[in-house]
């Protein structure tokens, strides 16, 4: 017996060793259908898995189709499409209930939950257009709880920015035109095709916005997933004012909140403790986000061939959006979105009085420039739609928290609020999309004046005191613009030819603002292309300082300096002027023309202009 301890002893510490391995093996083998990484939140009682899923099995769903009660609505499973796109899986599923055979695919039930066998199996997200069917693709549960990851948890969900925006070129001198035109183009949306099928929609439902700036709206952000529809927004319900986070609830986004309303509408699917897991596809799709959460209540589902969706409001904000990736969207209760203060007043031709619209506006790169110029627009329209003989004077100013504040006042005649809305979402824009650092808008006000009345005139004549002078000599310009209802305006300039000009001929530009901008970005254009935060700000205040209601005499002269960066050396000689040119240097030289600018404000907006010929003598 004692000669067999040894042996017997060995073998014990052999088996225990296999035991421990065993079980060490299997505690570290992922469980069956569970993405990697939730192994600490996945819950088998309460999910189920892919691979647990059968055709034919029976399902239900959670949702709110009136009111806020969550109701539940049969569902039968198809099939589970594995890799329905690269990577990740699908759960096709068709409605029972006799609503959702009515309706269709719902825009606004994006992440409803989906149960089998009483466990979470993930959110609907997917429809067919034109389906006859009622029928969904769903996002696994599992794919939903990954999103955030550890940097969520990290960060207590704050938002660390207010996503990514639009590539514009600093390199280049500002074309407010030009920003407008890259922040209205289309953006690739995360809100793909596969097999025919697309994400759900979510409806944004506008309220206080008229027909037209609704469907301007619908263009500019159907590229993005959206479909914009008139509801009947506008703050809570009387019967409703607080309502909690539960799966299946009516979960909104208001995007714009106060006398002018912007909400998007979907549906929750999970809630963890102080985080909520919803929409089961993304929002944009672009990571860290800050946008607000608000629980919501549905008016009622719009039934329609092409798509049905829900048309809802927001009643009490909950928290903010903090992660928007391709599976979910993830809040967390209790959190703060920025918003922006922002103000429109309106004074116009066919209204008894002002009026002052007061809203708040998310903070997001991408969403602020477009909804700015839908409220903008909102307003101005609010009681008609611009005459066509129209003119608008508008003045604002843009507050940002230490860079600087961006001030406009200025008038356009014939384009409607083309002109205002142009010069108030270019400058957002042109801030939140920066280069240099990030920069917090902190309010947006806006005042316009809208009359009935074309005021655009041209150049009807141009005299000279003399075409020929010399240098010391006053030379006298009389300009005469005419419209077409209005009588002709005479304006007078002088000018003093300076003593160094050489002797030869010069033009005279006669011009109103728009051609004189157009005179300054080709003779300075370093005063329109910004180096660092300081300058961009200044740039846009320089553009924005050329009034449109100008009457300009320029005359052109020699080059007599140069221009290294935002600096301007007129008089520099020309011996130091062939050292700032060196090749070497980094800092590129511009040389700096010559000219005598003398300008008037009019009553009209000067479309056209005159060039003259002037001879300077010996």
């Amino acid at each position: 017996m004692t000669q067999d301890m040894p042996l017997f002893k060995a073998g014990f510490l052999v088996c225990t060793v296999m035991c421990v391995v065993a079980i060490c093996g299997a505690a570290e083998k992922p469980q069956a259908g569970v993405a990697k990484g939730l192994e600490g939140i996945w819950d088998p009682a309460r999910y189920i898995s892919v691979d647990e899923i059968k055709p034919g099995m029976e399902a239900y769903c959670l949702t709110v189709y009136k009111g806020t009660e969550v109701e539940k609505f049969g569902l039968e499973v198809l099939s589970v499409v594995h890799d329905f796109t690269p990577g990740r899986d699908a759960i096709l599923v068709r409605g029972t209930d006799e609503r959702f055979i009515h309706t269709g695919p719902v825009g606004g039930c994006s992440g409803s939950p989906v149960y089998i066998n009483g466990r979470l199996a993930g959110a609907m997200a997917m429809g067919w257009v034109f389906s006859k069917d009622p029928l969904y693709g769903v996002t696994p549960i599992a794919d939903m709880l990954s999103v955030g990851g550890a940097a969520f948890n990290q960060s207590g969900g704050e938002s660390l920015s207010n996503g990514p925006g639009f590539a514009l070129d600093f390199s280049r001198p500002i074309d407010f035109a030009q920003v407008e035109k890259k922040i209205l183009s289309p953006v690739t949306s995360s809100h793909g095709e596969f097999a025919g099928a697309s994400m759900l929609p979510c409806p944004i439902v506008v309220s206080g916005m008229p027909e037209s700036v609704t469907s301007d709206l619908d263009e500019t952000l159907r590229p993005l997933g959206f479909m914009v529809v008139s509801g009947a927004g506008g703050g809570k319900s009387s019967d409703v004012c607080d309502i909690k986070p539960v799966p299946g609830g009516c979960l909104t986004v208001p995007l714009v909140t106060g006398d002018i309303t912007i909400e998007v509408v979907g549906t929750i699917t999970e809630v963890r403790g102080n985080d909520i897991y919803a929409f089961g596809h993304s929002f944009l799709g672009y990571g860290p986000v800050d946008l607000p959460m608000a629980m919501g209540e549905v008016h009622t589902v719009v039934s329609s061939v092409m798509r049905s969706f829900k048309v809802g409001t927001s009643v009490n904000v909950i928290g903010a959006l903090r992660a928007d990736e391709s599976t979910a969207v993830r809040g967390r209760i209790g959190a703060e979105a920025r918003m922006i203060p922002l103000t429109v007043s309106v004074t116009r031709y066919n209204d008894s009085q002002p009026r002052k619209y007061n809203c708040r506006i998310a903070d997001n790169r991408i969403l602020t420039p477009r909804l700015l110029r839908a409220v903008v627009m909102s307003a101005g329209v609010f009681q008609g739609e611009m005459p066509p003989d129209n003119t608008v004077f508008y003045k604002g100013t843009i507050e940002t928290d230490g860079a600087g504040t961006v001030v406009f006042d200025n008038v356009s005649t014939g384009e409607g609020l083309n002109g205002a809305v142009r010069d108030t979402m270019s400058p957002v824009g042109l801030l939140m999309n920066n280069p240099y650092r990030q920069v917090r808008v902190k309010s947006i006000n806006v005042d316009l004046d809208i009359r009935e009345k074309d005021i655009t005139s041209a150049i009807w004549s141009v005299g000279l005191s003399g075409s020929r002078v010399k240098r010391g000599d006053n030379l006298g310009v009389e300009v005469v613009t005419e419209s077409v209802r209005a009588q002709k305006q005479k304006y007078n300039f002088n000018f003093t030819v300076p003593e160094n000009t050489p002797a030869g001929t010069y033009q005279l530009i006669i011009c109103g603002g728009l051609e004189y901008e157009e005179f300054l970005r080709k003779a300075v254009p370093h005063r329109f292309a910004p180096e660092n935060m300081d300058t961009l700000v200044g740039v846009m205040n320089r553009i924005l300082a050329v009034g449109r209601n100008e009457l300009h005499c320029v005359m052109v002269l020699p080059a007599g300096g140069v221009a290294l960066e935002q600096a301007e050396l007129p008089e520099l000689p020309a011996t130091k002027a062939m050292v700032l040119g060196d090749s070497r240097r980094a800092n590129t030289m511009q040389v700096y023309p010559g000219w005598i600018d003398k300008s008037v404000r009019t009553s009209t907006i000067i479309v056209d202009k005159k060039i003259m010929n002037v001879t300077v003598e010996q």
